[in-house]
């Protein structure tokens, strides 16, 4: 279930990745997360997963549909290619065979 995210572009500049998407995790507002407070919402859970890979990076900036992220280690392609699939992924949900089970045996007795 869900979707891929289509990252449309990537852009480094020195410590910084621009990262740009097909879909919006933001409304107006701009989210500010450092792994000490990931946030909440759409833009948290996405720190959050990012900030688990253990790659160094210390700072994400959402709005809308760009994530901009620094890595005061510098980019480079294995890096570079782990944050681009954790985010194109970030939207897919794929339930655990225990749940699929559950929910069929469910639908079942309806």
């Amino acid at each position: 279930m869900g979707q891929n995210v289509d990252i449309r572009r990537t852009v480094e500049m020195g410590d910084l990745l621009l990262v740009d998407t097909n879909r919006s995790f933001t409304g107006q507002d701009g989210h500010v997360m450092n792994p000490g407070a990931p946030g909440s919402g759409f833009p948290g859970r996405l720190a959050r997963r990012i900030f688990e890979l253990g790659l160094g990076i210390d700072h994400i900036f959402v709005l809308q549909n760009q994530v901009t992220l620094r890595r005061p280690a510098g980019w480079d392609e294995e890096v570079r290619r782990e944050v681009i699939e954790t985010t194109r992924y970030f939207l897919r949900y794929y339930p655990d065979d225990e749940e699929a089970g559950a929910e069929a045996a469910a639908s079942e007795e309806e």
